[in-house]
Parts: structure tokens; sequence; C-alpha cells
């Protein structure tokens, strides 16, 4: 019996830095979920991932990740993604430093 489709997003790293990225709904490339294109469609999302999966030139490992709609956009639904969105676990860089100038 087949799985009933979740929403989901295009995530990847960018090829450079590295950095979780999220394919937005105008085609850009965010490090941000909040801004990331929520595919609620099984069909658009495949085309989506098929679309992604080619700009070689600016990505590596697209795939497509889980998500619910929140307030704010996006949300993880699964441990992994939501440990994705905060970066590297070693040492405060990247977005953590940003989180913690908030603070």
């Amino acid at each position: 019996m087949p799985r009933t489709f979740t929403p989901k997003v295009v995530t990847a790293n960018a090829l450079l830095e590295g950095d979780v990225v999220y394919l937005t709904e105008d085609d850009r490339w965010s490090r941000d979920l909040s801004e990331a294109e929520l595919l609620t469609d099984e069909a658009h999302a495949e085309v989506r991932l098929l679309d992604a999966s080619r700009r070689h030139a600016e990505i590596v490992g697209a795939y497509l990740a889980d998500m619910a709609g929140g307030p704010a956009g996006p949300e993880p639904t699964h441990f992994r993604e939501d440990f994705r969105r905060t970066g590297p676990s070693n040492y405060f860089h990247g977005k953590q430093t940003e989180d913690l100038s908030r603070s």
C-alpha cells in the first residue's frame, strides 16, 4: 500500500561552503528554512527535486525532506532535519554564532 504524501522541501548542501540550503519558490538557495518552498503535491515535489539536482555548480546531495507548515514557514518533522538546520555541532560557527549574538 503506498504511503500518503507528506509536505516536503528540497534541501541540499552548498557546493563550496557545505552549508545546508533550501530551495525557495523563486529558485534561490537559502540557508534559512523559513524561506523554503513547502511542497504539498508529490508530482510537483519530484519535478522540483529533479530540477534542483541538475544544479551541480551550486549544490550537492539534493533530496526531499519531510516538513510541516508552521507560522514562520516549514518546520522539520524529523530530528535529523532539525539538527541539520542548526549547523555543525562540534563548535559554534556559522548560523550558531549568529544565534548567539541575538541572545
